[in-house]
């Protein structure tokens, strides 16, 4: 190879379509709403105070962002009582879920990746990126690979000069 030779990029001329989740991480705020706060002597949801507390708190300050609901007392919580949190969430918050922050990282990936048109990739080379910035749950990667399959003429895991082949259409 001469010196005044040009570098050839081999990555970007192979065709390959990069998909990188981290694009698709949502960047409202995470909150956890815990009813242990709302359980009379941390044991016993009461309906009369619940619902009291529920028409005259503020449900503003959840505006545009993401709540996991969960009750960390070991305490019977009745169906019914998240589903009125969730009704008053709902206006405000960009999304809800009963369970944890992991629990939430995968709603919001899920939504998020609902989104794509498969379509759009149709008989494409493509890479899901592997590295991010982000966290980036399992469950999205195994998500999207569920989306993509039926469509792409290749899968492959990694980084467009060092992928792991995942998928190849016969």
């Amino acid at each position: 190879m001469e010196l005044d030779d040009p570098i050839i990029n081999k990555v970007a001329s192979s065709g390959l379509v990069t998909l990188d989740l981290e694009d698709y991480y949502h960047q409202g705020e995470r909150v956890i709403y815990d009813l242990k706060d709302n359980l009379f002597m941390g044991m016993i949801l009461k309906e009369k105070d619940f619902r009291e507390f529920l028409k005259n708190h503020d449900w503003s300050i959840y505006e545009g962002k993401n709540v996991a609901v969960i009750c960390s007392e070991d305490a019977i919580i009745p169906t019914w009582a998240y589903m009125l949190l969730a009704l008053k969430l709902s206006p405000f918050a960009n999304a809800v879920v009963y369970g944890n922050l992991e629990q939430l990282e995968d709603k919001l990936y899920y939504d998020a990746i609902a989104k794509i048109n498969p379509l759009d990739y149709v008989d494409a080379r493509v890479v899901v990126k592997g590295c991010s910035k982000v966290p980036v749950p399992t469950s999205a990667y195994v998500e999207i690979t569920q989306k993509l399959m039926p469509h792409v003429k290749s899968l492959m895991f990694g980084e467009p000069c060092s992928t792991v082949p995942l998928y190849k259409k016969k």
